[in-house]
């Protein structure tokens, strides 16, 4: 009987069911994770505060210390930021 199919081998075409398996993906208080990146300039809190301006933008006296190389984001970014390796949770 001749097989009709790849004899239950994973296929190499990518789905949205297996987009993303085997990458690096970002922890959730990075940058561009789940919760750091809210508070990028085009994040939820990020961006309410660049809406506001004066101190809370991104260059003024309270805002410029939750980017990532200000002292509150920066010590966020180096000690929970980063990606998580394939398989990881």
């Amino acid at each position: 009987m001749p097989s009709t199919g790849n004899g239950g081998m994973a296929s190499s075409i990518k789905t949205p069911a297996t987009a993303g398996i085997g990458e690096d993906k970002p922890k959730t208080f990075d940058a561009q994770g789940a919760i750091g990146k809210q508070f990028t300039e085009t994040g939820a809190v990020g961006g309410t505060a660049a809406a506001i301006g004066g101190p809370l933008a991104k260059d003024g006296m309270i805002g410029k210390q939750f980017t990532t190389e200000g002292s509150i984001g920066g010590n966020v970014q180096n000690a929970m930021g980063g990606t998580k390796g394939p398989g990881s949770n």
